[in-house]
């Protein structure tokens, strides 16, 4: 009884030594280590995992330089980075045979034969699956990794759209706060003159308090602009794995945008480009495989295993010999259970069916997302035209006729404050939607698969 025993724990001790753990990626280490001070550490202001640190870059940060960083460093993507290689290791795995069986058989009370004593037993058997099944659930595994990566990709599409966001909207903030400073300037400007009006008898002191008023509304919205604009840095460097409190600053000028007009070109981008639509084919065809893989489990697996058995002289025949026998057996496991194989392959293809009704519902969003994202460019685009052309040089031109009409009187001070606010409000339109505009263009690049094509020159 104890012999075989021993040959059990030394076969188990053979196989562990053999296989002693490896660690295979070095970030592993660190980020398992760092998991471990996280959880002894009770402090909750302790430094997060992974930790966050401060970026050293010349101010102000081109869109490319913070596109170049989250592309870097990015938690998301190196996230869905990881979960790329974890797939590609599914493949080899999914592709091997299961592990073969070590067996040992005691026998209390020997059993006597007419060719000597059975002792003791040893078995190995290996289970060999239905040809192709190993090969299809490769091609699972395999299906599973396109899909894998063209999520990586899509990751990649959204984190660069929500950069381009934020540094869009901190440009807008940058330049909301210069023009509210340039603008409460000529706010100053008009409260000289209504003080000196007013001392001179020429108009009451309401016109003096009522600029007075509006300085202190323009400091109020200055506030205002200053707490957005902390907001907005801290979203951007959110996206760029930095510390909340780095001081990023846009640039003070936006490269040009192009508005496309072919719109069933950019339909045929959007189908042929666009990564979740990748990953839901990925997905229809892994179904498909599956279906494949259900329907092979109508054939049996087939077991092959050699037996040893010990034999002694001692035995109740004169003429036992003592020789250890060895036996060869397969055994195959019978598939009679109907109901769960034919439950099995009926799931197998509707998960088909549902994959590809995903990719159809997918298909109708990303072509109306193509149409709504470019009529919102064009709109704005032509907003952006009739902003420079028309309105603002009319408002500006009013309120400086307006101004140089106040000191004689011809326009009230309640019309020359309003001109004052109406080209304020339009300036900050006019930088509103060229912060919008190109917002736009980063969302339609993210639903089409990448960047926009070139505008073709307009036919003369």
């Amino acid at each position: 009884m104890q012999l075989p025993v021993l040959c059990v724990w030394v076969v188990a001790a053979l196989v562990g030594c053999s296989t002693r753990r490896a660690i295979h990626d070095p970030e592993f280490v660190h980020w398992e280590q760092q998991a471990l001070e996280a959880l002894q550490v009770a402090d909750p202001l302790s430094p997060a995992l992974p930790p966050q640190r401060e970026y050293q870059q010349p101010q102000p940060w081109t869109l490319q330089q913070c596109l170049e960083v989250a592309l870097a460093q990015n938690p998301d993507i190196h996230a869905a980075r990881k979960k790329v290689e974890a797939a590609a290791y599914r493949v080899p795995q999914a592709a091997s045979l299961p592990d073969p069986v070590f067996g040992v058989t005691a026998l209390p009370e020997p059993i006597q034969t007419a060719a000597g004593q059975q002792e003791v037993g040893l078995q190995v058997g290996q289970k060999i699956p239905w040809p192709g099944k190993l090969s299809l659930r490769a091609q699972v595994a395999q299906a599973q990794l396109q899909q894998a990566q063209a999520q990586l990709a899509a990751v990649q599409l959204r984190v660069v759209e929500q950069v381009k966001r934020a540094y869009y909207e901190l440009y807008f903030v940058q330049k909301a706060i210069a023009i509210t400073l340039e603008n409460r300037k000529l706010l100053e400007e008009v409260v000289k003159i209504a003080d000196a009006r007013y001392r001179n008898n020429q108009v009451s002191q309401q016109d003096v308090l009522r600029a007075e008023l509006e300085l202190s509304n323009i400091d109020r919205e200055l506030t205002i602009w200053q707490q957005r604009l902390r907001s907005a840095q801290a979203r951007l460097a959110q996206l760029l794995h930095l510390s909340p409190s780095t001081p990023l600053q846009a640039a003070e000028k936006l490269p040009e945008h192009e508005i496309p007009r072919d719109l069933e070109h950019l339909y045929r981008l959007a189908v042929t480009r666009r990564p979740e639509l990748h990953a839901l084919l990925a997905q229809v065809q892994k179904s498909h495989l599956e279906v494949e893989l259900a329907l092979l489990d109508y054939r049996p697996d087939v077991t092959v295993s050699v037996s040893w058995l010990s034999m002694s002289r001692a035995g109740i025949s004169p003429v036992a010999n003592g020789r250890d026998p060895v036996l060869l057996a397969a055994t195959i496991n019978v598939p009679i259970y109907r109901k769960r194989l034919d439950a099995a392959v009926r799931e197998a293809e509707t998960r088909t069916v549902a994959a590809a009704r995903d990719y159809d519902s997918l298909k109708d969003a990303t072509l109306a997302d193509v149409a709504d994202l470019l009529a919102q460019a064009q709109s704005q685009h032509e907003l952006i035209r009739l902003f420079e052309k028309e309105i603002l040089p009319k408002a500006e031109l009013t309120f400086r006729v307006s101004l140089e009409a106040y000191p004689n009187g011809e326009v009230d001070f309640l019309q020359l404050v309003d001109n004052w606010r109406q080209l304020l409000l339009y300036q900050l339109a006019y930088e509103r939607l060229q912060a919008q505009v190109r917002q736009t263009l980063a969302s339609l690049e993210r639903v089409l698969g990448g960047e926009l094509p070139r505008a073709e020159p307009p036919n003369p």
